[in-house]
């Protein structure tokens, strides 16, 4: 099955502008997320899908000096893009990734899409019933899945936020939750504020560039204030467009 990780990514985020280029550790939060998404065993590509604004003409910048593919489309019609993006790479399923995690481990990701693999559901996720760190987020649907969403939703927060018309009726499509043995879900690894980038930097400084996830529960297990950094960081409601 050719599975295709499409990680989007553009310039203009409301409470970080500009994040998806920002530093970590000698190199951009994109090209961590990409490096890691590409580390996957079970993904035969990884896409980077931006928005077709002048603004966002630096991503495709960096996907063309870094060797990265790309595709760009509607900037708020991020289901519509995901759609396109997967319909030229001739997905069969897609591996839905964001590009404001820099700490999301291959190994995850793995074991999200080998569930799908192994159940066959319309629609795969860790989120649903949350156990991993925010920030390791991991959805996986089938092309028609992601398919009939484009052609049905039509609420702005199922165009933008991409996959919740398929969880929302589970009446129309299989569903299947992947969970950890152990709920991790009360730590924030993902990048929307200044004090989520301080927390990951600081992550970066300590672990270097190849950590995992293991190795970074590790840490916070030994240096317990890290996670106090942005403990308090609220994630910005579903709803919210």
């Amino acid at each position: 099955m050719n599975i295709i990780a499409i990680i989007q990514a553009r310039m203009g985020s409301s409470r970080l502008p500009r994040k998806v280029l920002a530093g970590i550790g000698g190199r951009t939060m994109l090209s961590h997320v990409v490096r890691r998404a590409t580390a996957a065993k079970t993904l035969q590509k990884v896409v980077v899908a931006t928005s077709s604004e002048p603004a966002d003409d630096v991503v495709e910048a960096w996907c063309q000096d870094n060797g990265v593919s790309f595709f760009r489309g509607s900037e708020n019609d991020v289901l519509d893009r995901y759609y396109h993006a997967a319909y030229h790479y001739r997905a069969e399923a897609v591996t839905r990734i964001t590009s404001d995690c820099p700490m999301i481990d291959p190994e995850i990701i793995d074991r999200t899409v080998s569930a799908f693999l192994d159940q066959r559901p319309d629609y795969a996720s860790n989120t649903r019933a949350r156990t991993y760190p925010r920030g390791l987020d991991t959805e996986v649907m089938t092309f028609a899945a992601l398919q009939r969403a484009w052609s049905e939703a039509r609420n702005p927060y199922q165009r933008i936020h991409v996959t919740p018309f398929i969880y929302e009726n589970p009446e129309m499509f299989s569903i299947l939750s992947v969970t950890g043995e152990t709920d991790y879900s009360c730590y924030r690894w993902t990048v929307d504020t200044h004090e989520d980038l301080e927390f990951v930097r600081a992550v970066y400084a300590r672990l270097g560039e190849t950590f995992s996830y293991h190795d970074a529960l590790g840490l916070i297990k030994r240096e317990p204030k890290l996670a106090e950094i942005n403990r308090f960081v609220t994630q910005k409601a579903l709803h919210d467009c």
